[in-house]
């Protein structure tokens, strides 16, 4: 199961530049344009799956988190945004490396942001959440671009898989 996480924090990194390559061709008023998507606007988006991040690795790292508001915005510049971005999806992979499959089965305590009452439950697929919600809102930034520009780059997993294996047989 390891390389399974191991793959999706790969992806989550190819992903998210991918995203933000597309993103950062957004005029001013395009990124903070509302979309009518969860949290409005490409800004909101990317700072939201950056919040989730942030409260989830803080929670397995059991370091104090920072977050109080899942609508918080942590970069209000988007160059400020990317580099946090970077360094979460580093972070990210540091932490995915260092586990087993005796810690991903193992119980994780953790409390949530909008509900302060505490939760048990398997590391593994607390930690398959993770990536879902990086996925979810992927998809919604995908919409946004969709919206903004008539394109946005492929995302899929199938893509990465396929772009990894190339550049492995090469």
């Amino acid at each position: 199961m390891i390389d399974h996480f191991i793959m999706f924090a790969t992806y989550n990194r190819w992903a998210n530049q991918r995203l933000y390559d597309a993103a950062q061709k957004l005029t001013n008023e395009q990124y903070l344009a509302d979309c009518e998507v969860a949290f409005s606007s490409m800004q909101g988006t990317l700072n939201h799956i950056l919040v989730g991040d942030t409260a989830w690795m803080s929670r397995f790292q059991q370091v104090p988190n920072p977050i109080k508001s899942l609508e918080a915005v942590l970069y209000a510049d988007f160059d400020d945004l990317w580099t946090a971005r970077q360094q979460m999806d580093a972070r990210i992979i540091d932490y995915v490396d260092g586990l087993d499959e005796t810690i991903l089965s193992s119980d994780f305590s953790y409390t949530p942001v909008l509900n302060p009452e505490k939760i048990t439950q398997k590391l593994a697929p607390t930690l398959a959440h993770l990536f879902n919600h990086q996925t979810h809102h992927r998809g919604q930034a995908h919409a946004i671009l969709t919206r903004l520009t008539g394109e946005a780059p492929p995302l899929d997993l199938i893509y990465y898989m396929l772009e990894t294996q190339t550049q492995k047989v090469s």
